[in-house]
């Protein structure tokens, strides 16, 4: 059953970000995740209000998982923390 990463996120230094930008694919190459939507075009309804949101597929939750706990992954994080806020969710999608 597919899993996919919700992302929700605020860049404060879109200069900065480009270093998460070039290191992040490492992992998603690595864990054959497949973007189904990224963009900024968007209509908050409720909660928190994020510019940029990014739906990534993976093909299954523990896939998932291990691509965002993964060494190439963390490290991209580390890049994006400093530069931005944002709000990471795993889910399952339906089978």
């Amino acid at each position: 059953m597919p899993a996919y990463w919700i992302a929700h996120v605020n860049i404060e230094n879109a200069e900065q970000y480009q270093n998460y930008i070039e290191l992040a694919p490492l992992a998603f190459k690595k864990y054959q995740a497949k973007f189904i939507a990224r963009g900024e075009q968007a209509t908050s309804l409720e909660g928190e209000k994020f510019t940029k949101h990014v739906i990534i597929e993976f093909s299954d939750y523990q896939t998932a998982l291990d691509c965002y706990y993964s060494e190439e992954y963390q490290y991209a994080k580390k890049q994006r923390k400093q530069v931005s806020n944002a709000m990471i969710t795993i889910v399952n999608g339906l089978g």
